[in-house]
């Protein structure tokens, strides 16, 4: 369940840090009853990035397999092995 607290609560740094730290979700801050910002710890919102990061992949390589370029597995490797090979 999200965390949703006023923005007067900003003060207590102390509090809102130990907050971001307890979960790995975001804390909605609102301003006179509505939506302002969010707060979340580092390691969460590296936790995002990394999510974001990976899906856009998952999603670049969706568009490859869709347009039809694909590669069979021992091409693949043999592709991979040329790139990486010690010289």
């Amino acid at each position: 369940m999200p965390q949703i607290i006023p923005i007067r609560d900003l003060r207590d740094t102390t509090k809102l840090s130990e907050m971001c730290n307890a979960t790995n979700e975001p804390i909605f801050v609102t301003k006179n009853g509505y939506g302002d910002m969010v707060v979340m710890s580092i390691a969460a919102y590296e936790q995002r990035l990394e999510q974001a990061d990976m899906h856009a992949k998952i999603m670049a390589g969706k568009a490859q397999a869709d347009r039809g370029e694909l590669l069979d597995g021992p091409a693949a490797m043999d592709r991979l092995r040329k790139k990486y090979a010690a010289d």
